[in-house]
């Protein structure tokens, strides 16, 4: 007599499996399948995105032989808000450059010796010689910004700061030295957002510094601060350019594009569109009026 069939049960290829233990396991595939799907659609569009970069970092190849053949120097620096992507432009910048004609600084904390110098002396002794590139991820203006918010530096010291580096920099493009400044801004709520990838990703927690953590409760303390360092220190000679980086990508291409518009070199790829995108990149002078019409309708800045 044939074995009676439990309702509860399924013949899945001879073995009898109870039915929530099936639907269990398809639901875990169509789930994998989904998520394989939309790891896949990832994959895609970060090789577009890569693939869009290549003809203008193909252009930093050209300024790098530009920069050798005339003999000048280039200086570029990255501020702005923790997590907001400076160094994941830097790694673009760089990434088919020559090696020999380029170098990133990252500077620590200064040492017992240098906190007794000439508070520019570590960042001179980095400057580029003639056909090379240095490329600052955070720069002098740490004392304008992280310093100054977290009191690192004295009243004294971030005031005669901002009186002389306006000096020193035209001084720098006096003597032949092209300076781009660029200062990566990113909302407060795509800036919790990374913090938070920081904290969950094993491959990410190196980034999370103690100022990071800080950075989310001391963000009024840092807009105030970004104001008047672009306030005082956007000049002819030295211009900010604020980049709007919230589209990690569209921030790293303009980027790009501010570099290689502050070369005067001849184009690889005279096609290629230079231009940039105005809702990405903003100059220091547009900046401060945006956030002084904020401060006048809502009585402080947001951003």
């Amino acid at each position: 007599m044939d074995r009676e069939l439990n309702p509860e049960q399924i013949n899945v290829d001879g073995s009898m499996v109870s039915l929530q233990e099936y639907m269990q396991e398809h639901e875990e595939l169509i789930a994998e399948n989904a998520r394989l799907k939309s790891n896949n659609r990832k994959a895609v569009k970060r090789y577009r995105r890569e693939e869009e970069l290549k003809p203008f970092q193909a252009e930093l190849l050209k300024v790098q032989q530009y920069l050798e053949e005339k003999q000048r120097r280039m200086i570029i620096l990255f501020e702005g808000r923790d997590a907001a992507g400076k160094g994941g432009t830097i790694r673009r910048v760089t990434r088919y450059m020559n090696e020999k004609h380029y170098r990133v600084v990252a500077l620590g904390k200064p040492t017992q010796e240098q906190k007794t110098q000439w508070y520019y002396q570590k960042y001179v002794s980095q400057f580029p010689r003639a056909g090379e590139i240095v490329l600052f991820d955070r720069s002098w203006y740490n004392r304008a910004m992280v310093e100054r918010v977290f009191n690192f530096c004295s009243e004294k010291e971030y005031y005669d700061f901002m009186r002389g580096v306006v000096g020193f920099e035209r001084d720098l493009v006096r003597q032949d030295t092209i300076l781009v400044k660029l200062y990566f801004s990113v909302t407060k709520d795509e800036q919790a957002r990374r913090f938070d990838r920081r904290k969950t990703d094993p491959l990410r927690q190196w980034k999370l510094s103690e100022v990071d953590v800080q950075a989310q409760d001391r963000w009024d303390d840092f807009t105030n601060v970004k104001y008047e360092m672009l306030k005082r220190t956007h000049t002819i000679d030295a211009p900010w350019t604020v980049v709007r980086s919230n589209d990690k990508h569209q921030a790293r291409l303009n980027a790009i594009k501010v570099i290689l518009n502050a070369v005067p070199c001849e184009r690889h790829d005279p096609s290629l569109d230079f231009a940039l995108d105005e809702n990405i990149m903003v100059s220091g002078s547009r900046e401060l009026e945006r956030m002084e019409v904020e401060r006048v309708r809502g009585g402080k800045f947001t951003g």
